[in-house]
């Protein structure tokens, strides 16, 4: 094996041969949500609690956070788990008739 290979085999003390690999950790994304003029606030803390398990202080925090800021970190995940998160709030504001917007970011 070359220097390119990212494999290392390994001797044990039984004399047995393993194959070790170097995994590199996935990439984290966050999952921000946007803010607008039109969706109330307790919507905002119902999402946050049901899709990112946040308490009601969390929630409220990361809710005034959002309407001060304009933007706020609901959560931070692997890429399928966040890009899920953010469909899930999109369509949920969608269904509820609110313009909350959630978007995917490499952290």
């Amino acid at each position: 094996m070359g220097n390119k290979d990212q494999k290392k085999l390994n001797s044990s003390p039984e004399g047995d041969l393993e194959l070790k690999e170097k995994v590199k950790k996935p990439s984290l994304y966050k999952v921000i949500l946007l803010n607008d003029d039109f969706t109330p606030m307790d919507f905002v803390v119902y999402v946050l609690k049901e899709f990112f398990h946040k308490t009601d202080d969390e929630a409220h925090d990361i809710m005034l956070q959002v309407h001060k800021d304009g933007a706020g970190v609901a959560g931070v995940y692997s890429f399928e788990v966040a890009e899920m998160k953010s469909a899930q709030v999109n369509m949920l504001a969608k269904d509820n008739e609110h313009p909350l917007k959630s978007v995917i970011e490499k952290e």
